[in-house]
């Protein structure tokens, strides 16, 4: 399940199910490993955990904190280094109705580098360093730019990472008048012009062959502007500006800055490319043979396992369809897998996502080929 819109449904299955989960107590064990920890260390402070959950007054809660641990422990004896993104672990006897509960067990490989060591015992799990990491990681481009300072980024999923930070040698204005106000602004001029060249030379660098979707542009006042419109940066940078917007500085709080306004045409990005996707179905569904176009599961299945799927569309709500049993998501996405079909998991936040869910019962293909 290479698709990174898959690994995002799957990420966001196992948040919302493990939000469900519910202890007596606070007897529910999350444990955040970040990848650079090492697991003796780990294996220490759990050992000092269990002896201060001796001091725990309830009787039950005292018996299923110390089974959490004791099976946290137990599994990490898997482990000589944790996974390159660190690895989180959900452990204890949750409700399940009166007075009965049962144990679970789940660990979870975060898509991004956990950032710190955190344990908490609690009522129920702590999900909070994870929820928003579930989201498709599609790489942006950051420029901040004024005449005497800019900063080059990379924008993926929630991360910033700052990749350039540099101050232009461009004059302020010169204040006297005549010949030698002229010949100031005209050398200040060919300074600016420098200086955005060497800004469009480091986004060349920094951008180009490093698989940015888009790239958004921001700065205090005109300069941002002016940079885009004279087409400072290479063509194929050019082709993929999304917007400027304005922002108050152009260092790394700058990138922050812009990223919190551009935040609102990302979101429309991914609906948008969503919205090209819907139309590729509906244009082979509506044309005159409608032969590359297929929906409903038993149609998709015979497709799939035909080997003549180009693209399979999931809606995300496809498992809380009735008739829909779960894991559903995860079996097509292997027989798309085995043919090499790509996978796309349509969001119901858009028009064309609330069509696939209704009309077309939650599951579409385009076809390689016709089918009879």
């Amino acid at each position: 399940m290479s698709s990174e819109s898959l690994q995002k449904y799957e990420f966001k299955q196992s948040l919302e199910r493990l939000k469900n989960y519910k202890g007596h107590a606070t007897e529910l064990v999350s444990l955040y490993i970040p990848p650079e920890r090492k697991i003796y260390e780990v294996q220490s402070y759990l050992r000092n955990e269990a002896s201060q959950s001796a001091n725990i007054k309830s009787k039950s809660t005292r018996k299923n904190v110390s089974a959490a641990i004791e099976s946290i422990m137990s599994r990490l004896k898997l482990y000589k280094n944790p996974p390159e993104n660190g690895v989180v672990f959900f452990v204890g006897h949750v409700s399940k109705g009166g007075n009965q509960t049962t144990m679970v067990q789940e660990v979870v490989v975060p898509p991004e580098p956990i950032p710190t060591f955190l344990y908490r015992c609690d009522s129920g799990f702590f999900l909070e360093p994870l929820e928003g990491l579930g989201e498709v990681k599609t790489q942006y481009g950051l420029i901040v730019i004024d005449r005497s300072e800019a900063a080059l980024g990379i924008l993926r999923g929630a991360s910033i990472n700052t990749l350039k930070h540099m101050y232009s040698q461009v004059p302020s204005k010169h204040g006297k008048g005549g010949q030698s106000k002229q010949r100031f602004e005209r050398l200040i001029e060919e300074a600016a012009h420098e200086w955005y060249k060497k800004v469009a030379y480091l986004a060349t660098e920094c951008f180009l062959n490093n698989n940015v979707e888009g790239i958004l542009v921001g700065g205090p006042g005109a300069t941002k502007d002016y940079f885009i419109r004279s087409e400072y940066l290479n063509h194929e940078l050019q082709k993929i500006v999304i917007d400027t917007f304005d922002t108050g500085y152009t260092d790394e709080t700058g990138l922050r800055e812009l990223v919190a306004r551009g935040s609102g045409r990302l979101s429309e990005m991914q609906l948008v490319k969503e919205k090209k996707i819907m139309e590729g179905f509906m244009k082979e569904v509506l044309s005159p043979t409608g032969k590359l176009a297929t929906y409903g599961m038993k149609q998709v299945e015979i497709a799939l396992n035909m080997g003549a799927v180009h693209m399979l569309l999931i809606s995300e709500s496809l498992e809380k369809m009735k008739g829909i049993e779960e894991g559903t998501v995860t079996r097509l996405a292997e027989l798309a897998e085995n043919s090499k079909a790509e996978v796309s998991v349509i969001s119901i936040e858009s028009e064309d996502g609330v069509s696939l869910q209704k009309a077309f019962g939650g599951l579409a293909a385009i076809l390689r080929y016709p089918i009879s």
